[in-house]
């Protein structure tokens, strides 16, 4: 969720000079009012801690900001980031696979749809579904900690901060709270996108995720399984997150203000809307941005891969074998097409659970 410009939920403030309207989308209206009182030398608003000494503007937004966005608020933007994750990671994985099997034998799979008949010709329609249940579990596991972390990080930053340094900074509050949310996240991913990784280039592998888990970490060792694609995914999906949350921010901004409104006075379904186009911008960016990065991933976890030897020394033996141009264009156009349509589903999907959940 955005982070707001700052305003005064209906008084006009002067603040650095500059002119604006503090919503209670982060902070409570009800400390707005008691900051207001107070720098005019009124007492506070009723209901307002007493004891509350207003020294500095931020002090009342920052109490208020902390009892609002308590550990259950940071649960329900896990649960929802989980669910958003998972269903549409899990919906796009026959695109997930097809872009995998370009990335992996470009020779063979030539295009997005030629990829589609030849696998569907080949091995028949379910073969499309190749790795769905590590796809859908890992990326559930996945999203909880990035958009809860996301969600933490972003408002733990804006509690340390006065309302206009928040919003001074919020894109480098965007990308610093996006960075820290998925490098968590990374640590729960990796095993499992190794598992699903090798399923989609080897589809007799296993026929089940724990299978499939098992076998790898008995034949390769667990850190050598599920770890030796820690950094092509650190460097995937960092940038792709950070690029991810802080377009997005922007977009979505953009668009408000092209419409003449704000997330408050819009309704539902216009913030979905905006929600998802913003997403879908975001979603494009971030898929060029990590698309070498993404190819590395997809490479190193077919089985024998960069040869014999460490991480970086496989990593760069394939960045060799590959190319340059290959490594930022093979399945690009699958990527795009699948990153922005789940990037823009994530963020509605994101909206309209933690509207039904009660975490505004």
């Amino acid at each position: 969720r955005i982070l707001p410009k700052p305003t005064f939920a209906s008084q006009e403030e002067t603040m650095h000079g500059f002119k604006s309207y503090f919503p209670s989308s982060l902070y409570t209206s009800t400390a707005a009012s008691a900051v207001v009182a107070a720098k005019a030398g009124a007492a506070p608003a009723a209901g307002f801690a007493p004891s509350m000494t207003f020294q500095h503007p931020a002090a009342g937004f920052i109490a208020a900001s902390q009892q609002e966005y308590g550990l259950d608020y940071f649960l329900k933007g896990a649960l929802a980031g989980g669910i958003c994750c998972s269903v549409t990671h899990g919906a796009l994985t026959p695109v997930d696979v097809v872009k995998t099997r370009i990335q992996l034998e470009p020779a063979k799979y030539t295009g997005m749809m030629q990829g589609f008949n030849k696998v569907i010709a080949e091995e028949g329609a379910g073969a499309l579904l190749t790795g769905l249940g590590p796809t859908a579990f890992g990326y559930f596991v996945q999203g909880w900690f990035k958009f809860g972390g996301v969600e933490y990080f972003k408002i733990q930053a804006a509690n340390s901060m006065t309302p206009q340094q928040t919003w001074d900074n919020r894109n480098s509050i965007y990308l610093g709270a996006s960075a820290a949310a998925e490098f968590i996240a990374d640590i729960f991913l990796c095993p499992l996108e190794a598992t699903r990784i090798r399923l989609v280039s080897n589809p007799s592998y296993s026929s089940s995720m724990v299978g499939a888990m098992t076998k790898m970490a008995g034949e390769e060792g667990v850190v050598s399984a599920f770890y030796s694609g820690f950094g092509p995914i650190l460097a995937k999906q960092v940038p792709y997150t950070m690029a991810k949350f802080a377009v997005q921010g922007i977009a979505a901004e953009k668009i408000y203000e092209s419409i003449g409104k704000t997330p408050k006075t819009c309704t539902q379904s216009e913030n979905v809307s905006v929600s998802l186009m913003s997403g879908v911008i975001a979603g494009v960016t971030a898929a060029i941005i990590s698309h070498p990065a993404d190819t590395l991933l997809s490479k190193i976890n077919k089985a024998g891969a960069g040869g014999s030897g460490g991480m970086l020394s496989r990593l760069g033996n394939i960045a060799a074998e590959t190319g340059l141009w290959k490594l930022c264009t093979q399945g690009l156009p699958a990527r795009c097409v699948m990153i922005g349509t789940l990037t823009a589903g994530q963020f509605g999907i994101f909206d309209i659970v933690m509207n039904a959940v009660g975490a505004s």
